[in-house]
This record gives C-alpha cells, sequence and structure tokens, in this order.
C-alpha cells in the first residue's frame, strides 16, 4: 500500500533555513520583527516545501517587503536597460520587490505617455526612467499619493536622478577641437513630438557651446537627425559625408546612430579615425566592440540612486525634494 506522502510542518520550514520554529513564526505572523534577509530564506524554503501556513501569516509576510513599479523605454534603449540593472542590483539587499513596465520610445510614440500607470493600490513606489512628463501626469502621481522619482529626467515637484547631458556635449566639442578638427558635424535622433527637450538636443547644445567657446560654429547643414535604426541613420549619415566639403569629425547623440556613421564611412571609402572621427554617446557594448570613442554615464549608478531615493521618499514622504546630477566623461577609443 502507498502511503500518503507526510504534510510539511513548520519544523521542516525551521530545520531547511536553519532557524527556530519562533523565528519562523515571527517571520510569517510577524516580519517586521525579524531582519529582511531572514524573512526571505522562510518564505523562499517555506515555497520549496510547499508549507501551507495560516493565509493571513503568509499574506502578512509577503506585504512587508515593498513593491516598486519600474516603468520606462527599456526595449528601446541599451542605456535605460543599463540603468534598470542597477536598479535591480540595488534591490537586491532591500526588502523590496521590483515589478517592471516597458513603455514605447518618447522619441517615437506620442502622448499621453504613462497612459497605462499604476494605482497606488499595486504598488508603494514608482521610479520612472528616460520619459518626459507633463503636468497631467504629474498632477495624477501626486494625486494617487504614490511615491515617485525621475531618472533621466526631471520635474519641480518630483525628486529625481540625472546626467548632466549639456556637459556631455561639451566633453565631445572640446575632444574633437583639442585634436585640431575645424569642421565638424553633428547627427541625432529624431523626434515626432516636440513638447519636450530630448537628450540628443541637450547634447546638441553644450557641443554647440563648446564651439562658441572656441570661437567655432556648428553649420546648418552639417547637422542632421535621423531615426534610431541603424540602416535609416546609415542613409542619413552618408548624406551628411558624401558632401564636396565634408566633415571631419561627427558627434553623433549616442553609440548606435555612431556606428551607422562609421558604417556609412566605410561605405564611402573613408579611414576612421585617419579621414573621419567619430564620437559615440552612452558607451554601451556597441561602443566597446567599435573601439568607439564615447560619452559615458555612470547609468547603473543612476539608477541606483534613483531606488535609494525613492525608498527614501517611501519612508519619509514629506521630506524635502532631491535633485541628484551625475557627470559624464569622455572614453577615448580608437575613432577619435
Amino acid at each position: 500500500m502507498i502511503r500518503p506522502s507526510r504534510k510539511i510542518t513548520i519544523r521542516d520550514v525551521a530545520a531547511r533555513a536553519g532557524v527556530s520554529v519562533s523565528t519562523v513564526s515571527l517571520a510569517l505572523n510577524h516580519p517586521d520583527r525579524v531582519s529582511a534577509a531572514t524573512r526571505e530564506r522562510v518564505l523562499a524554503v517555506s515555497d520549496a516545501l510547499s508549507f501551507v501556513p495560516k493565509e493571513q501569516a503568509i499574506a502578512r509576510a509577503r506585504r512587508s517587503a515593498k513593491r516598486v513599479g519600474v516603468i520606462g523605454p527599456f526595449a528601446s534603449y541599451p542605456a535605460a536597460m543599463q540603468r534598470l540593472s542597477g536598479i535591480l542590483t540595488k534591490a537586491r539587499g532591500e526588502s523590496v520587490d521590483v515589478v517592471v513596465f516597458d513603455e514605447p520610445s518618447a522619441a517615437t510614440s506620442p502622448a499621453p505617455l504613462l497612459a497605462g500607470l499604476p494605482r497606488t493600490g499595486r504598488l508603494d513606489g514608482l521610479l520612472i526612467v528616460s520619459l518626459p512628463l507633463d503636468d497631467v501626469i504629474i498632477e495624477r502621481i501626486i494625486a494617487l499619493e504614490l511615491p515617485a522619482v525621475l531618472i533621466d529626467t526631471e520635474h519641480e515637484r518630483l525628486s529625481s536622478v540625472t546626467i548632466d547631458d549639456e556637459a556631455g556635449g561639451k566633453l565631445a566639442g572640446n575632444h574633437l577641437l583639442e585634436l585640431g578638427h575645424g569642421r565638424l558635424a553633428f547627427l541625432g535622433e529624431a523626434q515626432t513630438e516636440d513638447a519636450y527637450t530630448p537628450p540628443a538636443r541637450r547634447r546638441l547644445n553644450g557641443y554647440r557651446q563648446a564651439l562658441r567657446d572656441n570661437g567655432c560654429s556648428l553649420e546648418s547643414e552639417l547637422t542632421r537627425w535621423a531615426p534610431r535604426d541603424l540602416h535609416a541613420a546609415r542613409r542619413t549619415a552618408r548624406e551628411l559625408l558624401d558632401h564636396p566639403e565634408k566633415p571631419s569629425a561627427v558627434f553623433a547623440s549616442d553609440d548606435l546612430l555612431a556606428a551607422a556613421v562609421i558604417h556609412a564611412a566605410h561605405q564611402l571609402g573613408l579611414s576612421v579615425p585617419g579621414d573621419l572621427a567619430v564620437i559615440g554617446y552612452d558607451d554601451t557594448e556597441t561602443a566597446d566592440a567599435l573601439k568607439l570613442t564615447t560619452i559615458s554615464q555612470p547609468l547603473s549608478h543612476s539608477g541606483a540612486e534613483g531606488l535609494r531615493l525613492l525608498r527614501e521618499r517611501m519612508r519619509k514622504p514629506t521630506n524635502a525634494l532631491s535633485k541628484t546630477t551625475l557627470r559624464p566623461q569622455l572614453i577615448d577609443r580608437d575613432s577619435t
């Protein structure tokens, strides 16, 4: 005769988790009285053993871990994914569950953004990554009393973590000028909406400022915009380079567009950096693979810092807003 399997008890959970029975009971019934690591270990063992405590106890234990939503264009931009990686790494050491919501790129998606903003009953906090916000969305977040922090964008009514894009543009312009380049060009990501200033335009502003500070200027015909698509951007880059007075250097607003410039240069028989210097932005894996000179952003750090600020906001929602600005740096490789 086959005997039914023995019912798992709280003693089995305690033995597997390496804690006392009373600790298991506290973790399930009074989760605030044990450490986050202990609570997570007890819950993991409970799941592995299929232990079924009283429903009220397990619900209390799981509610003690705060749930944070992270929304951004993660499928569209490697930079946004690196920020998300920083958030997830930071979250591993804290009592927080992260729920990720992918949003279309603001460069191609019409307003309103964040139309599917989760209700506050499902989330304890919200991180908004690389998405511009209008006042209607801001009012909705505040009305929901949902603690929120912006990353790679800012608004006067919310805490934020940004990286100085204009400073990055200046780094690119100064580097090319120091190398002796006089005819400079720019290739940026085209936008379908004009309701906000995208990173590419902020980087262009810094680039232009560096040129002006050195008595130079950026000709309008050498400023081009292209979709963030390798094939389409390569066509635009080829038009830029196939000019009677072609530029000697190009600053692109991200590494993918810089890769398109390099491809177009090779199609035209131009060597990089012999005939053309190229600088990208973000320092993604593309830049590393192409040995591309680029402007590096502390992407993972910005994500981790955003989560830190949000956790503070969740604990003390009436604290003053925090505005953190991080600095980019130039990574000099083989394309300049």
